[in-house]
């Protein structure tokens, strides 16, 4: 795993995209900061610019690096969730500007997965994660399940073709400025 994770990071910070695997599904990720690189995974995804991304943190410290003010509610959401668990939070700081949406939000998972997490505290960062799929097609599970077209379009693909997600997508909740949760997705 270690050398999947020297190559991923390097292909990162050099500006590419990677297909990698995460506790949910196989997805496309690159730098949160480089706009070149996130426009490349909307052009492979053929996906609308203006349908947000997430991004996966490894950590309660790198998460408080991307948002101003974290209402304290999110830390008890965290230690609660009984399985993956996207929050949107208010006040999204130091990313690229495209991830964000019009209200300056920002969608971001604190990752359980091993390979996720060792390959984030390499890079000392985030990275984007979007399901490695064509937008409206389902998310690939399993390795097997990419597209060709994924596959051909990406810098680099990570080499554990046996690591499969659950399938299930994160669960997805909005905090608002006002710390009001609202349940996007079960």
């Amino acid at each position: 795993m270690l050398e999947e994770i020297n190559k991923a990071t390097e292909v990162i910070k050099n500006g590419g995209v990677i297909l990698y695997p995460t506790e949910t599904v196989w997805g496309l990720g690159c730098d949160p900061t480089n706009d070149t690189a996130i426009d490349r995974i909307l052009e492979i995804k053929k996906r609308p610019e203006n349908k947000s991304l997430i991004i996966l943190v490894p950590s309660e410290a790198i998460l408080q690096r991307y948002v101003k003010n974290i209402p304290e509610v999110c830390y008890d959401l965290i230690d609660f969730a009984d399985r993956p668990l996207t929050i949107v939070y208010p006040d999204a700081q130091h990313l690229s500007e495209k991830l964000t949406a019009k209200d300056n939000s920002i969608a971001i998972r604190l990752t359980k997965d091993e390979f996720c997490r060792k390959l984030m505290q390499k890079l000392k960062t985030g990275i984007v994660s979007t399901s490695a799929n064509i937008s409206g097609n389902p998310p690939p599970v399993a390795f097997h399940d990419i597209s060709e077209e994924i596959k051909n379009n990406v810098d680099y693909i990570v080499n554990l073709p046996d690591r499969k997600g659950t399938g299930t997508p994160s669960q997805i909740i909005k905090i608002k400025a006002n710390s009001e949760v609202e349940i996007i997705r079960k």
